[in-house]
Order: structure tokens, then sequence, then C-alpha cells
């Protein structure tokens, strides 16, 4: 992972450093840049299969279910057809 890690931070800073314009003496600053960039997606990242965010979401009770409207859609219709 360490690799992985370095060549982002690698790329990043080098894009950096180009988009200011190839500034010298800010190798450094530009590669601390990258760093956190890299640590704040690390710290956001999702697993594969995204379990680990559906159990932020029900902590937050923010989950909603996917079956919720279509279940409301089929009351009302029902309730529709009720009325008629």
């Amino acid at each position: 992972m360490s690799h992985n890690r370095d060549a982002w931070v690698s790329q990043r800073a080098y894009s950096l450093w180009e988009l200011e314009g190839r500034p010298e003496g800010r190798g450094e600053s530009h590669w601390m840049q990258a760093l956190r960039e890299f640590e704040q997606l690390e710290l956001t990242k999702a697993s594969p299969d995204g379990n680990d965010l559906i159990e932020k979401l029900k902590a937050a009770g923010r989950l909603m279910r996917v079956y919720d409207e279509p279940v409301l859609a089929v009351e009302n219709e029902r309730q529709l057809k009720a009325a008629l």
C-alpha cells in the first residue's frame, strides 16, 4: 500500500507543481498538499462492496430502504382504485 500511496502522492504533487506554473522551491509544499489529499481520500473511501458506507448511514439514520417508494406507489394505486 505504501508504494501505491507514494506513487499517487508523487503524481499529484507533480500535477500541483505544473498547475502552479512549475515554480522552483515548492516541491515540499506540493508533496505535503498531495499527501493531505491522499489521506483525506483514504478517510472517505468506501469498501469495495459498500458495506462500511451502509453501516455509517444506518448509524446516522440516513439510510433509505430501496422498497419504500414502490410500496407507497402500490398503496396509492390501491387507494385510487378504491375511490373509483
